[in-house]
């Protein structure tokens, strides 16, 4: 809404993109007005997922005629973003019906949230529904979290499947003993057994190293229940039938086809946040792995996780009117197109730098990383802008998560680039939300750290006394 890009103002401008508008302060904005106003009301929003668990938020909401406009932009964008993080197939809203009414316009499969319907079913295998009822009526669970991993014993592989490169350890008793990266582009590839094909050569070459396997675990872009993919940036070229018959359960096949190994599938977002957890010996961890796309987890307070989606890749990030719209989810302003390297694409053009269209994403981004280490001011404003994107998106997060700890991972944190995005995320919590920066710590660990510890703590995935 041009009113919030009319009062107000990040106290952390961009080098490269003046007019990035952080949700955190918008939201910030209405709940203030929201709280002094006697024309406003409790509202509650709670989405269903598996399993019957919910999620829930409650916030004041402006009645006056003269805010509906604003009031419904807010909902939405608030909406948006629970829906990616906490994920679920029916939207329970308390609130009043000439609002609710606008949002269940937008959640129809050829409505503006037409790709989160769709994306819901699919993860759910459920048609996705809106109830709209009296916040009385509704009934808040508590929600149930589940350990992860951190089992060490035994010879065990890690492997992770990125949208560049592939990732396998051979690891024993918690030790990695073999580690190796082979690049390859799964996002353009429609044969399934491009994918298949490259999942075996990688775990065949682990399994070379140990005289036995005792558990497979796997991280991977994507949404996984039951070690089935649902759901995954790395497929999105392969015919919806083809998805069904080959992929879907790709991995728990390649297992049993390599001897019935025991698997554990899980979505690298949480990987990451667990291998923080385990490298740092503590809890309430967001790992954020800054892509090809972008991948999130979140380890709670009790070191398990929640069973949310934590697809930040389609939260919210920039509320500019102009910001920029997601080929994918045909939204704009959404957390893959700021903390991913289509950021630094993005930006190259306000930096001054031309990158040659035949050149991958990932060879687009190395580019740029080398004109950094070469001391190119342009570079080095992307990286800047992006660490301001990153600080005023972690204050977002901070919300909805129960966070301490911050770990940032993924290429484009790699060399130079990722002590620059530090640097200003933190720069931006000081400045911003002195409260939050003397609660959260942002680590970038080291090179080694983030190839070693991310297939380590895969490989612990499986439980091995559970599963014999």
């Amino acid at each position: 809404m041009k009113i919030f890009e009319d009062v107000i103002k990040p106290k952390i401008v961009s080098p490269l993109d003046p007019y990035f508008l952080p949700p955190v302060l918008v939201f910030k904005h209405y709940q203030d007005r929201a709280k002094a106003s006697k024309d406003s009301v409790n509202a509650i929003i709670a989405i269903e997922r598996n399993h019957g668990q919910r999620s829930f938020y409650q916030f004041k909401l402006l009645t006056n005629a003269n805010d509906f406009q604003e009031s419904c932009h807010y909902v939405e964008r608030l909406i948006k973003t629970l829906l990616w993080i906490y994920g679920g197939y029916r939207l329970i809203l308390g609130l009043p019906r000439n609002i609710a009414d606008v949002i269940k316009s937008h959640y129809k499969l050829d409505g503006k949230c037409a790709y989160d319907v769709d994306f819901m079913e699919r993860v759910y295998d459920k048609p996705f529904i809106i109830d709209v009822v009296n916040q009385k009526s509704i009934v808040i669970k508590n929600e149930v979290s589940k350990p992860i991993g951190r089992h060490l014993e035994g010879y065990r592989i890690g492997f992770d499947a990125g949208g560049s490169d592939r990732k396998v350890s051979a690891v024993v008793n918690g030790v990695a003993i073999f580690s190796e990266e082979v690049i390859w582009q799964p996002k353009e590839q429609s044969d399934p057994q491009y994918h298949i094909d490259g999942v075996k050569d990688s775990l065949k070459r682990a399994m070379e190293k140990m005289p036995r396997v005792d558990a497979i675990g796997v991280s991977s872009a994507g949404i996984f229940i039951d070690n089935q993919v649902k759901v995954s940036s790395l497929f999105r070229k392969i015919p919806r039938n083809q998805f069904e018959k080959r992929i879907k359960n790709m991995f728990v096949d390649i297992a049993e086809e390599l001897g019935k190994i025991p698997i554990e599938v899980v979505n690298d977002g949480d990987v990451t946040a667990l291998a923080g957890s385990m490298s740092l010996n503590k809890n309430r961890v967001l790992g954020i792995a800054m892509g090809t796309s972008l991948a999130a987890g979140y380890i709670d307070k009790q070191g398990n996780i929640m069973g949310w989606l934590n697809e930040l890749a389609f939260v919210p990030v920039d509320l500019n009117q102009k910001a920029i719209t997601d080929e994918w989810s045909l939204d704009q302003g959404v957390g893959t197109n700021y903390l991913s390297q289509d950021a630094v694409i993005r930006l190259a053009p306000q930096a001054g730098i031309s990158l040659n269209d035949k050149l991958t994403p990932s060879e687009k981004l190395v580019v740029v990383q080398k004109l950094l280490e070469n001391g190119h001011q342009g570079a080095k404003q992307i990286f800047e802008t992006i660490g301001i994107y990153l600080g005023y998106s972690i204050a977002y997060f901070a919300t909805f998560y129960d966070i301490e700890h911050v770990l940032i991972l993924g290429r484009v944190t790699s060399g130079e680039g990722g002590t620059l995005i530090m640097k200003n995320s933190k720069r931006v919590l000081k400045e911003e939300f002195k409260t939050l920066s003397k609660k959260i710590e942002i680590t970038l660990p080291d090179e080694k750290s983030r190839r070693v510890g991310q297939s380590i703590a895969a490989a612990s995935l499986p439980d091995i006394r559970r599963i014999k």
